[in-house]
C-alpha cells in the first residue's frame, strides 16, 4: 500500500473484533511513528499503550463511572464553546448521518447516551494507545501531536488495522492518569482505539465526506 493508498483508507472505525493485536507490532508502529515532523525535534509525545489485562480492567474501571454518572474536569474544551458555521454544520452532519446508519432517531437520547458510552469501551477494540503531553507545550507542539498520530494511523492501516483516535477521553483525565500513572507535569491529550475492522457493525457504514476544495483551499496565482 503506498502513502496515498492509506489515506483514502484510513476512517475512525466504531466497531471492532476482539481479535488481539500482537504486542510487538503495536510496539513497532508506535516506534515508527515517531519519524513525525516536529518544531525544533522537541518531540513531544509521550505514548502508552494498553492491552491484555490492562485493556480489561480499564473497560471495568470505565464501566462502573458511566453507570454511576461519574464526571471529572475536562483537560480541555474538546470543541470551541462558540463553535460556528461552517464547522458547527459539519459535526452537526456527521453525528446525524452517524445516528442514521445505528437506527438511533434523534429524539432518543437515552439511546444515544448508551451508543456514546461506548467510546470508553473502545469500541470493542482489543488494545489502544494514549498521548500525553508536557504541560509547558503550547499550539504548535499540539500540532506536532497531530503528525505523530496520523504516521501512526496511516502504519496501522497499512498492517491491516483500523483507528479511531478519541479526544473524549479528556472527558476523564484524572481516571486515566492515575490508571497510566502520568506524572502531575503531564496531561492527557487523546486516546486512540486499534484492533480489526468489524466489517458487520452498522457503524463502520459511515464514510465522511470532506468539503470541496473550493471552500478552503486557495492558488497564488503569478502576476502576468
Amino acid at each position: 500500500m503506498d502513502v496515498t493508498e492509506a489515506i483514502a483508507a484510513r476512517r475512525s472505525v466504531r466497531g471492532f473484533l476482539d481479535t488481539p493485536v500482537d504486542a510487538t507490532l503495536l510496539h513497532d508502529l508506535a516506534t515508527k511513528a515517531s519519524r513525525a515532523a516536529t518544531g525544533g525535534n522537541l518531540q513531544p509525545w509521550h505514548i502508552a499503550i494498553v492491552q491484555g489485562e490492562p485493556m480489561t480492567r480499564l473497560k471495568a474501571i470505565m464501566a462502573e463511572k458511566i453507570a454511576t454518572g461519574a464526571t471529572e474536569t475536562p483537560a480541555y474544551d474538546i470543541y470551541p464553546k462558540d463553535l460556528t458555521a461552517p464547522y458547527r454544520d459539519r459535526r452537526y452532519a456527521v453525528g446525524e448521518a452517524m445516528y442514521a446508519h445505528l437506527g438511533i432517531p434523534r429524539d432518543d437520547k437515552p439511546a444515544r447516551q448508551k451508543w456514546f458510552a461506548r467510546n470508553f469501551a473502545f469500541f470493542g477494540a482489543p488494545a489502544a494507545y494514549f498521548c500525553t503531553v508536557d504541560r509547558r507545550m503550547g499550539p504548535p507542539q499540539w500540532s506536532d501531536l497531530g503528525m505523530y498520530l496520523q504516521n501512526l494511523m496511516l502504519l496501522a492501516v497499512d498492517a491491516g488495522l483500523a483507528t479511531c483516535p478519541q479526544e473524549c477521553w479528556a472527558m476523564y483525565p484524572e481516571t486515566i492518569r492515575k490508571f497510566l500513572g502520568i506524572p502531575e507535569d503531564r496531561m492527557l491529550f487523546c486516546g486512540m482505539a486499534i484492533g480489526y475492522e468489524d466489517k458487520t457493525a452498522p457503524a463502520n457504514a459511515l464514510h465522511t465526506e470532506r468539503a470541496d476544495e473550493t471552500e478552503w483551499l486557495t492558488t497564488i496565482k503569478p502576476s502576468s
